[in-house]
């Protein structure tokens, strides 16, 4: 064990596979979720566009298939194809076709059936009602409603294990004093219970003290903690059930690389030209390719609207704590049941299993934030560990001075760099979502899957997040993405 006061000895998809860890992805800051794009002014209305985020195939049994597509108008064309199998991706296949009445022909393409690189297996795995933003906090609503319920009825009657492993240890998000953090804070909780996520509790530095006792309340205006509905699971356990739940309901699942688009005179997409050299023809494509979606729409053309998602690398760590009290014999450690902790400073952990053990990590400063490629991801910052993390969190929970670190992985993020995005008239967008995509893949797959059968929302209306703002440069903003 170290102290920290001696160092320790729209348009088409492309996405990015990924392989299950075992202590998740990175959670990190990032702007508001471009969420759903729809091409409003270039679809024919009568034509319902579908939407996932990152492209990423399956890897067990027969639910992942390879097969030949003809590139000419022989081929009878899918209703739907799906660029991206990830969580977004496998979201919407599994609504769509638990939604659909009569049976829709549905193909989801992933690049790497393994998952190795995908990102929600890589993250911390929480889920909150903790948003600024109504239509995020209705999102994580319903996400933590299919997780409890949702999931094991859509799966009904399929060989699927259904518990991702829930741990209602709740978020504790912490205001700074000074400045503007409390009153955000409380303007936030004020939106988050008149939208029926009441059971958001705030909390003053006493309060945090006699509820926290390992909590260094130094600093700190004010506490808001999840007392039920919020905490973490396994995106991995989550990932899986979708897919194979999709498969078994008729679902295609392709292990290939979509390489480009070939468009129609009128602007719609025609095929996608696959790695292999084939070529898959569908009414309606959906973008779910996550951190790589805007190459997807690089292979529009130059026609087509840019889409401001970008690939960013995120680290995480896994911590085991020395002492079960800090040096000075008084603040006691972190129980297993610790709630995902968020520092004013944006650095967070919260507990992983038993025996004293967490995960943490922090966003990096927007300058030391550059785009990535997935072979970035074999390095992780420790420098970011060693100079930010584990400092801030020492100061925090005293009893984190002396740890040891276990283990250390980096994942995808794919983050919003304006809140943008490109039209195609056969196309849907389900992407950009910078860090809480994971919670929303429920909601935004339900979403799509209305959009797609219905040609429009029948539950949650995600209107706000539609292309329109982009192209009208109506940006919206949400607060709480740390």
């Amino acid at each position: 064990f170290g102290s920290r006061r001696s160092p320790r000895a729209f348009v088409p998809w492309a996405s990015a596979g990924a392989s299950p860890q075992p202590f998740g992805p990175a959670m990190a800051r990032c702007r508001a979720g471009l969420a759903l794009r729809r091409a409003w002014s270039l679809r024919p209305s009568s034509a319902p566009v579908g939407a996932p985020r990152a492209l990423a195939a399956s890897s067990h049994g027969s639910a992942c298939q390879r097969r030949p597509f003809a590139s000419g108008g022989g081929a009878q064309p899918y209703d739907v194809a799906i660029v991206g199998g990830g969580v977004i991706g496998s979201s919407i296949a599994l609504h769509l076709a638990a939604l659909s009445e009569q049976r829709l022909r549905v193909a989801v393409l992933e690049t790497d059936p393994t998952y190795k690189w995908a990102s929600a297996p890589r993250s911390a795995g929480g889920i909150r009602q903790q948003f600024s933003m109504p239509v995020n906090i209705e999102l994580s609503m319903y996400g933590i409603e299919f997780i409890r319920s949702g999931l094991q009825e859509m799966c009904a009657g399929v060989d699927v294990d259904t518990d991702v492993q829930f741990r209602e240890n709740g978020y504790l998000i912490l205001a700074p004093e000074g400045g503007t953090g409390e009153a955000t804070l409380r303007e936030n909780v004020a939106t988050q219970h008149a939208h029926g996520a009441t059971w958001i509790t705030l909390l003053t530095p006493p309060e945090l003290e006699a509820r926290f006792p390992w909590l260094s309340t130094d600093g700190l205006s004010l506490g808001a903690f999840g007392e039920r509905n919020e905490g973490y699971f396994d995106p991995w356990a989550l990932l899986q059930a979708m897919r194979k739940g999709s498969a078994a309901r008729g679902v295609e699942h392709i292990a290939q690389e979509v390489v480009g688009v070939e468009r129609e005179a009128g602007g719609a997409i025609g095929s996608l030209r696959l790695a292999d050299g084939s070529a898959l023809r569908a009414k309606t494509v959906v973008n779910a390719a996550g951190a790589f979606s805007g190459r997807l729409v690089d292979m529009c053309g130059p026609g087509v609207t840019p889409l401001p998602v970008s690939p960013r690398k995120r680290c995480m760590w896994l911590f085991k704590v020395g002492a079960r009290t800090a040096s000075a014999g008084v603040t006691p450690c972190p129980p297993d049941t610790t709630p995902l902790t968020i520092d004013p400073s944006g650095c967070y952990f919260r507990s992983e299993g038993t025996g004293g053990r967490f995960v943490c990590g922090v966003s990096p400063k927007p300058e030391e934030d550059p785009d990535c490629e997935l072979k970035d991801l074999e390095a992780v910052d420790e420098k970011l560990f060693e100079e930010t993390i584990w400092p801030t969190l020492a100061d925090r929970v005293p009893a984190l001075e002396s740890l040891r670190v276990e283990s250390s992985w980096a994942g995808m993020y794919e983050y919003n760099t304006v809140d943008q995005n490109g039209v195609v008239p056969n196309m849907l967008m389900a992407c950009g979502f910078s860090g809480h995509g994971l919670q929303q893949a429920p909601g935004v797959g339900r979403a799509c899957a209305e959009l797609l059968v219905h040609g429009k929302y029948r539950t949650t209306d995600l209107s706000i997040l539609s292309f329109d703002r982009i192209v009208q440069g109506r940006p919206v903003f949400e607060r709480g993405i740390y």
